[in-house]
């Protein structure tokens, strides 16, 4: 609850993470660090990556671009902010929005996130259109943000995400929002893929 009011005050949000995702069926694990800046009305958020650096995944809005030279050089996903897959990024809402309604929720026991006191949650989604099976995530007790959450997708790869500084209702660069492909870039647009 304490989260969900945290959440509810929150209009905009700025700071930076560290984040590994893990194949198990490969065994490897990517690690990754950036910055983020997220606005909730319209919603708009940038990913942008120190680590690999110059990787980044935008959603102005409208459409969603996700640029990771590190391992596709040369080819820019656009994606309707519309679509399933573009709200998933937005992990924040999907967690915090009618979290009682959407989730069956456990206790995931207390640990300590970047020297914060943090009480964990297991989430269960009641229904198949979340982008998870399952998530954990870490809520600071003493101020109700949220601290890092993990996220296991279908196909069995989790995403660890650690929040390392977070500052809510931060001024915002509304520049960064805004993403132009690079010139000569291959664009994959999942509209026409999807016949829509």
């Amino acid at each position: 609850d304490k989260a969900v009011s945290a959440y509810a005050k929150t209009k905009t949000s700025k700071g930076t993470f560290e984040q590994a995702i893990t194949n198990p069926l490969t065994g490897s694990t990517v690690k990754a660090v950036g910055e983020f800046q997220q606005q909730r009305q319209p919603a708009r958020f940038s990913f942008r990556f120190s680590q690999p650096k110059g990787d980044l995944i935008v959603g102005d809005g409208t459409w969603l671009w996700v640029y990771l030279p590190s391992s596709q050089p040369n080819q820019v996903i656009k994606v309707p902010m519309t679509e399933g897959g573009a709200g998933s990024l937005d992990l924040a809402s999907r967690f915090f929005d009618s979290p009682r309604t959407r989730f069956a929720i456990t206790d995931a026991g207390t640990a300590t996130i970047g020297g914060h006191a943090t009480h964990g949650l297991l989430l269960k989604p009641k229904s198949s259109t979340e982008p998870f099976t399952q998530a954990k995530v870490w809520i600071d007790m003493a101020d109700g943000t949220l601290r890092q959450f993990e996220t296991t997708e279908q196909s069995g790869i989790t995403r660890l995400v650690t929040i390392t500084s977070v500052t809510p209702n931060a001024p915002i660069d509304a520049k960064l929002f805004s993403f132009k492909p690079p010139k000569g870039a291959r664009i994959v647009d999942q509209t026409v893929l999807g016949g829509r």
